[in-house]
């Protein structure tokens, strides 16, 4: 439902914004060192379609938020490989960017479990995401890991 003059959210820019608000709690848990349920607490309260320091947080998909934090968190010994792999052979993961290692991390588990969600809406809104962050090279690589990862983890007839 909406009222006269508002337009309603769209579900795909709530799952953006929740894309989002995922890689910067993972940001957060990897700088931080805060748990998964402390961060996830935080940001259903406070952030997600709220106003905090004078920043607005869109509405995000609150589930769709906390199945990619806590997925990520869940499976990181097995997409973390995965990442290392994709990288080229001068890229370490361990002295990435902490947001890029949170931004491949979070595209990483949606290629593997939002069957879903196609290929290329998964790629480009975490593309989008690094633009938001960086103006260098993160994008590029972002978008050539994740594009890797797909070919392993989707069968070709998924793209």
């Amino acid at each position: 439902m909406t009222d006269e003059g508002k337009h309603p959210v769209k579900p795909a820019n709530q799952r953006g914004a929740a894309r989002l608000a995922a890689v910067q709690a993972l940001y957060q848990m990897d700088v931080g060192g805060a748990g998964v349920l402390e961060v996830v607490a935080e940001y259903e309260a406070h952030r997600l379609g709220q106003e905090l320091d004078g920043d607005t947080y869109l509405k995000a998909d609150a589930s769709w938020f906390r199945s990619i934090v806590s997925g990520v968190v869940r499976d990181q010994t097995a997409i973390d490989p995965m990442i290392r792999q994709a990288l080229q052979d001068d890229w370490s993961l361990s002295r990435m960017d902490s947001t890029v290692r949170a931004i491949l991390r979070a595209g990483t588990f949606e290629l593997i479990e939002r069957k879903d969600v196609p290929v290329p809406v998964i790629v480009t809104e975490y593309v989008e995401i690094a633009q938001a962050f960086f103006s260098e090279d993160e994008p590029k690589l972002v978008n050539a890991v994740l594009d890797r990862i797909a070919k392993q983890v989707r069968a070709p007839a998924q793209k």
